[in-house]
């Protein structure tokens, strides 16, 4: 007897808990709750996005400061004044790596050390003769019959 009343309260605690299982998920699945559940879910993507588009920028304005270091543009240039070029050398300089940037700690090139002595640095563009065009009215060896 006392087997019977055991099982048929565990019968009874089982029917109440599936029960509530039912209704929740019922209550679940109403055109209420879903929408709750979408707009809930849009809040939380609008404030992943929010987030994304702020840590862009930092990192926009943070690369920008470190170009502007790396470029001189920070106040920390030295511009020389204009010099006067005397007819025959080019009227271009090069222009020497900012302090701090990579470049700077590269041994000077060939072309730097000659820009130095005064001498030219670009090289000396040869004339390449132009191909000759067809006379008019086509090519001569042609035959039309």
């Amino acid at each position: 007897m006392v087997r019977r009343i055991f099982w048929m309260a565990v019968g009874a605690g089982a029917t109440v808990w599936a029960m509530n299982k039912a209704n929740e998920a019922v209550h679940r699945l109403t055109p209420d709750s879903l929408s709750g559940t979408a707009a809930r879910g849009a809040l939380h993507l609008g404030d992943a996005a929010k987030r994304f588009a702020q840590d862009v920028k930092a990192g926009m304005a943070e690369r920008e400061e470190q170009l502007r270091e790396d470029l001189g543009l920070d106040g920390t240039a030295v511009v020389e004044p204009r010099r006067r070029v005397p007819r025959g050398e080019p009227q271009y300089r090069a222009i020497s790596a900012a302090p701090g940037s990579p470049a700077a700690a590269l041994p000077p090139s060939s072309g730097a050390r000659a820009s130095s002595r005064g001498a030219r640095t670009t090289p000396a563009i040869e004339k390449t003769p132009g191909r000759a065009l067809p006379p008019p009215g086509g090519t001569p060896n042609r035959k039309d019959h």
